[in-house]
C-alpha cells in the first residue's frame, strides 16, 4: 500500500482555478511506497520546470500528506 503523498492543489484566486478550467476545488494527489521516495519527487516537482519560460513560476501548492491508514 502506498502511504506518502503529495497534494497538489491551486493556490486561492489563481486563473485557472475558474469554474470553466480547473474549478476552485481542483486538487491530485500522486502517492508513493516509502518517504524517501516521496521527498524525492517533492524536489524534483519543486524545480522550475526546464520548458518555462524565464521568469515563469508553477502556479501550484504542493503538500506532503500521509494515508490515514499511516497516522498513528
Amino acid at each position: 500500500m502506498k502511504k506518502y503523498g503529495i497534494k497538489v492543489r491551486m493556490p486561492s484566486g489563481d486563473t485557472m482555478a475558474a469554474a470553466h478550467l480547473l474549478g476552485e476545488n481542483w486538487e491530485s494527489c500522486r502517492w508513493f511506497s516509502d518517504e524517501q521516495k516521496r521527498n524525492e519527487a517533492l524536489a524534483e516537482m519543486e524545480r522550475q520546470p526546464p520548458y518555462y519560460r524565464k521568469g515563469d513560476v508553477p502556479t501550484v501548492v504542493l503538500e506532503k500528506v500521509e494515508s490515514e491508514d499511516n497516522a498513528a
